[in-house]
C-alpha cells in the first residue's frame, strides 16, 4: 500500500514541493504501481512533476520523449539545481556531447535522460537504448502519437513501437495539455496495454477571452498600440509567418514599445538568447510563430495577442495556455480579419502533407539505389521538411527503411514495400478543415468562449463569467487618424534586413526596400518580370534609394554591380543604371556568369540552391575590383545563395566591401 503522507514527505525532502494535487497523487499511484497513464491536464497543472517525482523513486534511467527543445534544456537545469542527475539529447548538443550522456546512460549514472522522438529513428540509438536499463517511458506532448492530433509528428510511432515492446507491467506515462476525444482514443489505442486516462479539469478560471474583428491589417496595428501602452505586464504576440514577426516587431519598436522577434529560423542561440530575455521581461512583448511557448515556464505571461487566426480550436488553447500561469487575470484577444487571415491557415492544411507526386519522386530514387539525406535532397528538388515527412511515413507505412552502409546511414525501399497508402492523407485534410471551421465558429459563437474550448476539448464546462461573450462586451475598434499617419510613417521608413555576412567573406548585411508578399512591391515586380510590364517603375526606384539611404547613409561606394540576370533580360541592368545616375557611382557591366543557371524560385531547398550557383560568376578584370566598396543590386532576395556566392567570389578577387540592396525580400512561397 502506497502512503500519502510517507511520499509527500519524500517530496518536501527531494523537491521542496509539500503536496501533490489530487489528479498528481492519482496518476503517481498508477505509475508506482507499474500502470500506463495517459494524463490529460491543463498548461501549469504540473504534469511535470508526476514523472519527474516518480523517476527518483525507481533505480534505473527514465527515459522521457518530449519534443521542445526549450522545455527539455530548462528542466535539466532544475533538476540538475536539485542534486537529480538528468540530461537531454539533441541536436543542438553535436554529436560528441550526446555519446558523452549516452555513456553516462549505459553506465547507470542518470536518473532522467530527455530525448527528441526523432531519435527513434536514429540507428546508433536504437541499438543503444537495449543496454540501457529503463525504469518508466514518459511520452510527452502525447497528442503527437495520433494523426488527428494538432502537431502530429511521424516519429511518435516509433516510440510506440519501443513501448509495445515492453513487459505488461512496466510503467509508462503518456501527458498532453490538448487532445480531443479522437485523438485521445487514437493515441490510447496505440499505446494499449490496458491503459488509464486521468483527465482534469480544462478550465482556466483567470482568463479573459476576447475576439475582435477587424477590416485590414492597418486595424491590428493601430489597436495593438493603443491596447499595449494601456496594459501592465509582458506578453506574446503570435503572427502566422517569420516575416510578420519582423513586421510588427518593428512596429512597435517606431513606437516606444520594447519588443522582439523569434522564430523557427533563428539559430539556436538567438532562440535560446531570446527565451533567456523573455523571463527576465526584458523586453514588453515577444513577437513569434507558434514556435515560441511550449516548454517557456513563465507565470506572469499578462497577455497573449494573435494577429492570425489559428488552425484550430486546439492550437487555440495550447498557445493561449502559455499565459497567466500565476492564476492572476490575463487576457486573451484573437484579432480577426475574415477577407484576408483564412488564406494562410488553408495554404498549411495544403501543405500538411506532401503531394502524392512527391512521395512518388522519392520512392523512384530510392528503387534506383540506397541513398543518404542530403543526395535524396539533391536528387529530388524537395524542400527539407518536406522530404522528413515523406521518410517519416514511407518509414511507418513499411515500405522503406534506414540502413547503415558502413558508417554512412542511408534510405532503402525495402524488398517486400507495399504500395503507397494515400487513404488516410485525404482523410486528414479533410479533418483539418473541419478544425479550422470550428476555429471560425469559435471566433462568432455567441456562446461562453471558454466553454466552448473546454467541449471541443471533451471537457464539460459551464460558462466562465469572464469572456467578451459572458460581459456582453462586443469588442470593436476605429483606428484613430494620428495612427493612419503613424503606419504610413512606418511603412515609408521600413525596410527588411538581408542578413548576409559571414567570417569567409567581405559582405555586409544588406537592405531591401520592402517585402515581396506584404506590400504592392512583390505584384509591380512580378508584372515587370513575368508579364511584360516593362522596367521596374520610378515609385520602385525612389523607395530603393531610400532603403540605401536609410542603411548606408554613411558608406561610401566605389562601383556598382548587379547580379546577372537569369531570365529577367536587362530589367536589372536598367534599374541599376538609374542608381548609378543618382547616387553618382559608377557602374560595371562586366560581373558574368561561366554558365547558365536555374532559376533560385525553382529549387525547393539549400544544397540545389547553392550548388546552381557556386563557382559561376567572373569578373574579367580583377584590378578594377580590388580595394574597392561595391554596391551589389538584384530585383529580388530569396535564399540569399546567389548574393553569398558573389560576396565570396568578390572578396576573392580584393574587394573591400560587398553590400547588397535590392527591391524586395521575399519569403517561400511568395514568387
Amino acid at each position: 500500500m502506497i502512503n500519502r503522507q510517507e511520499e509527500e514527505r519524500k517530496l518536501s525532502q527531494i523537491f521542496g514541493i509539500k503536496n501533490f494535487y489530487d489528479h498528481q497523487w492519482k496518476t503517481i499511484v498508477k505509475i508506482l504501481n507499474g500502470d500506463r497513464v495517459f494524463l490529460i491536464e491543463k498548461t501549469g497543472f504540473g504534469k511535470s512533476l508526476c514523472y519527474q517525482y516518480t523517476a527518483t523513486q525507481f533505480d534505473g534511467t527514465t527515459i522521457i520523449f518530449c519534443p521542445l527543445i526549450s522545455l527539455m534544456r530548462d528542466q535539466v537545469n532544475y533538476l540538475k539545481s536539485i542534486n537529480i542527475p538528468s540530461e537531454c539529447i539533441t541536436y543542438e548538443n553535436g554529436e560528441g556531447v550526446n555519446d558523452k550522456i549516452m555513456s553516462e546512460a549505459l553506465n547507470g549514472k542518470l536518473k532522467i535522460l530527455y530525448i527528441s522522438p526523432e531519435r527513434q529513428e536514429n540507428i546508433e540509438w536504437l541499438e543503444i537504448v537495449k543496454d540501457i536499463n529503463i525504469s518508466m517511458i514518459v511520452v510527452d506532448e502525447a497528442h503527437c502519437i495520433s494523426m488527428w492530433g494538432h502537431t502530429f509528428r511521424p516519429s511518435y510511432r516509433r516510440i510506440v513501437n519501443l513501448v509495445n515492446q515492453l513487459p505488461k507491467n512496466f510503467p509508462v506515462l503518456a501527458t498532453t495539455a490538448t487532445a480531443t476525444k479522437r485523438t485521445t482514443e487514437d493515441a490510447m489505442e496505440q499505446i494499449g496495454r490496458d491503459i488509464q486516462l486521468i483527465r482534469g479539469d480544462l478550465l482556466r478560471k483567470n482568463f479573459y477571452l476576447n475576439t475582435l474583428k477587424v477590416k485590414n491589417e492597418e486595424e491590428k496595428m493601430g489597436w495593438l498600440i493603443d491596447f499595449l501602452s494601456k496594459q501592465d505586464g509582458t506578453g506574446i504576440i503570435y503572427t502566422g509567418t517569420r516575416v510578420k514577426t519582423e513586421w510588427f516587431s518593428a512596429w512597435l519598436e517606431f513606437n516606444g514599445i520594447s519588443s522582439i522577434n523569434y522564430h523557427a529560423g533563428l539559430d539556436a542561440d538567438a532562440r535560446k538568447e531570446i527565451e533567456k530575455g523573455l523571463m527576465e521581461n526584458r523586453w514588453k512583448v515577444v513577437v513569434s510563430t507558434n514556435a515560441l511557448g511550449m516548454g517557456i515556464d513563465k507565470p506572469d505571461i499578462r497577455f497573449v495577442i494573435h494577429t492570425q487566426v489559428p488552425q484550430s480550436p486546439v492550437h487555440y488553447y495550447q498557445e493561449i495556455g502559455r499565459g497567466g500561469r500565476d492564476g492572476l487575470p490575463t487576457k486573451l484577444f484573437l484579432l480577426y480579419n475574415e477577407d484576408e487571415d483564412m488564406d494562410l491557415p488553408k495554404s498549411f492544411i495544403r501543405n500538411n502533407r506532401p503531394s502524392v507526386e512527391k512521395y512518388y519522386r522519392v520512392i523512384d530514387v530510392l528503387k534506383k539505389e540506397a541513398l543518404g539525406l542530403h543526395n535524396i535532397l539533391k536528387a529530388t528538388n524537395l524542400k527539407q521538411t518536406s522530404l522528413r515527412v515523406i521518410l517519416s511515413d514511407l518509414i511507418d507505412q513499411g515500405i522503406a527503411n534506414q540502413a547503415l552502409y558502413g558508417r554512412l546511414k542511408r534510405y532503402e525501399i525495402k524488398f517486400d514495400a507495399k504500395e503507397l497508402d494515400t487513404e488516410g492523407f485525404e482523410e486528414l485534410r479533410y479533418f483539418e478543415e473541419q478544425e479550422l471551421k470550428a476555429i471560425i465558429g469559435y471566433i462568432n459563437s455567441s456562446l461562453c468562449k471558454m466553454n466552448y474550448l473546454c467541449q471541443y476539448l471533451g471537457d464539460n464546462q459551464s460558462i466562465c463569467g469572464k469572456c467578451d461573450v459572458c460581459r456582453e462586451n462586443i469588442n470593436s475598434y476605429q483606428i484613430p487618424n494620428h495612427l493612419i499617419n503613424k503606419i504610413e510613417e512606418f511603412k515609408n521608413t521600413y525596410f527588411p534586413d538581408l542578413k548576409v555576412e559571414s567570417k569567409k567573406s567581405n559582405i555586409v548585411n544588406g537592405v531591401a526596400s520592402s517585402y515581396y508578399g506584404i506590400s504592392n512591391v512583390g505584384k509591380t515586380l512580378n508584372k515587370c518580370k513575368y508579364k511584360d510590364g516593362g522596367d521596374f517603375p520610378s515609385h520602385l526606384l525612389k523607395r530603393t534609394l531610400r532603403a540605401f539611404r536609410h542603411k548606408f547613409k554613411n558608406q561610401n561606394f566605389d562601383l556598382i554591380l548587379y547580379v546577372p540576370p537569369t531570365k529577367s533580360g536587362d530589367l536589372v541592368k536598367n534599374f541599376s543604371e538609374k542608381v548609378s545616375k543618382v547616387l553618382d557611382i559608377p557602374i560595371s557591366h562586366k560581373l558574368s556568369k561561366t554558365r547558365e543557371s536555374k532559376e533560385q524560385k525553382a529549387l525547393e531547398n539549400y544544397p540545389l540552391k547553392r550548388e546552381n550557383v557556386k563557382g559561376i560568376f567572373y569578373y574579367p578584370n580583377p584590378e578594377e575590383i580590388k580595394g574597392k566598396s561595391i554596391l551589389l543590386i538584384d530585383d529580388i532576395f530569396d535564399s540569399g545563395q546567389t548574393v553569398k556566392e558573389i560576396g565570396l567570389y568578390l572578396t576573392g578577387i580584393g574587394a573591400n566591401i560587398i553590400a547588397p540592396v535590392v527591391i524586395a525580400k521575399c519569403i517561400a512561397g511568395d514568387i
